[in-house]
This record gives structure tokens, C-alpha cells and sequence, in this order.
């Protein structure tokens, strides 16, 4: 059976790739201008024997299925995605690793922007609700990620609700993001308290927010205080301030 393969464009997002998993590349594709840069990719795909070309831009444009292609496209085989295992939750649990948990975000570029500042704090999995409104690793995932996604493993879960009472067990601070209703306070371990517990942050639909069966398993919901002018931040936005807020700041 032929597997599904999804298109990675950009040179930041294709170097990342290529530093992380160089034999995932099935093909290459670039401009005259970028194949000037990329001369140790070309070797290995060429030892490998593995399809690399330069191309004219309108060849580019459709094999990327895109204008926005950065002057280069890799062809990957597309990411089967999982569950987490119970021993992965208890080493996170242990390690206090911080999680990013994403119910329903429906936009490709969101879940792409939100993968590219997971990995820019140094978060290493985002669990995504398994559903027909939620964006998966995409070609158009990949490219605003800018290579965020190859520093980031990316999970699949049935139930996100359970899985966060699962959290709970296990020890994590499941923290809710939601549009009015919660507090930041708290969020940052003080001086007395450098050994708070793990924390995993849920963010929901752009439309709809958190499901309320996943609000309702969290341990408690925080909300980004604004000036009224607008409802909310954009999802991505509303992530990146939240990430550094609960998960990367130190004091």
C-alpha cells in the first residue's frame, strides 16, 4: 500500500527535517537560487539515491500545491500519529515536562504557529483531540511552523477530556485557557514553591473555545486580561503568551 506523503516547504522547515530525519526525504525540489545553499542535502539524497532537482518556479509551485513553497519542497512520508502510553505519561510526570494540549483547533496555520512556539520554548509534545474540526500536521502545518515541528512529537488522543483526568492523576496542573472566567495568578512557581507540579495546557476551537467536558477536567482555567476593545487573542497568540507565561517562565 502507498503511504500518504505531505509536502515540507521552506529552507528553515526542509533543514530541520533533513538534521533530524535525512532518510524520511523522498524527493527534493528547488530554485537555482536555493540549490546554491544546499549542497550537503543534494550529496546525501544523491548517496542515497534519492530524487533531487532543480526546477523551474512553476514546477515548484506545483509539486508545493502553493505559491508560499520558499524556494524549496521536501516530500516526506506523512506522520502516523499515536496515544500517548500510560509509561510516557508517568516519565512526562517525573521529568515535569510541560505539555501543550489542543482541543479542536481547526486552522493549519494555527496549529502550525502554536507547534513553532512550543518548540521555540522548549516544549516537546502537543496532544491533539482526535475530531472533525481539528487540524493534523499539514503541508500548510509545516510550513508555518518553520521547522517547529521536527522538535515537537505531535500525539493523537480519542477522549482529550479523559486523558486530562489521566494528567490530573498523574500529577499535572491541567490548566484550561478561556476566554473570561479564570485568573493567571499562580501561574509561575515563587521562591517557597520551586517544586510546583507539571503543567499541561489545554486551548480550544478558535470558534467554540474548550469543549466543556475538557474544561471541566481541568484542574483550573486561566484567562489573558485585556482592555475590552476585543473579545479574545487569536488562538496561536493567546498560546504563545500563555506558553511563556505557565511553561517557560522561571520566576
Amino acid at each position: 500500500m502507498k503511504t500518504k506523503e505531505l509536502t515540507i516547504c521552506g529552507l528553515a522547515s526542509v533543514r530541520a527535517r533533513f538534521a533530524r530525519d535525512a532518510g524520511s526525504i523522498r524527493r527534493l525540489y528547488f530554485d537555482y537560487p536555493t540549490g546554491r545553499k544546499i549542497g550537503v542535502m543534494c550529496k546525501a539524497l544523491a548517496a542515497a539515491k534519492k530524487i533531487y532537482r532543480c526546477v523551474e518556479p512553476a514546477e515548484l509551485e506545483k509539486v508545493a500545491g502553493s505559491v508560499h513553497h520558499g524556494g524549496i519542497v521536501a516530500v516526506v512520508e506523512a506522520p502516523a500519529l499515536r496515544a500517548p502510553t500510560e509509561a510516557e505519561l508517568r516519565a512526562w510526570a517525573v521529568r515535569r515536562e510541560g505539555l501543550v494540549l489542543l482541543d479542536r483547533i481547526g486552522n493549519a496555520h494555527n496549529l502550525g504557529a502554536i507547534a513553532r512556539t512550543a518548540a521555540f520554548f522548549g516544549v516537546r509534545a502537543l496532544v491533539l483531540a482526535k475530531h472533525s474540526l481539528a487540524a493534523l500536521p499539514s503541508d500548510a502545518a509545516y510550513r508555518v511552523a518553520e521547522g517547529g515541528l521536527e522538535h515537537v512529537e505531535v500525539f493523537l488522543v480519542e477522549d482529550l477530556a479523559r486523558f486530562c483526568r489521566a494528567l490530573a492523576a498523574a500529577g499535572y496542573d491541567v490548566i484550561g485557557a478561556a476566554t473570561r472566567g479564570g485568573s493567571l495568578s499562580g501561574g509561575r512557581p515563587s521562591a517557597k514553591n520551586e517544586l510546583r507540579r507539571p503543567v499541561a495546557l489545554a486551548l480550544g476551537n478558535e470558534e467554540h473555545g474548550l469543549a466543556p467536558e475538557v474544561a471541566a477536567a481541568c484542574t483550573r482555567l486561566v484567562t489573558i486580561p485585556g482592555q475590552g476593545c476585543v473579545e479574545s487573542l487569536n488562538v496561536s497568540t493567546a498560546a504563545a503568551v500563555l506558553m511563556w507565561e505557565l511553561l517557560a517562565r522561571k520566576n
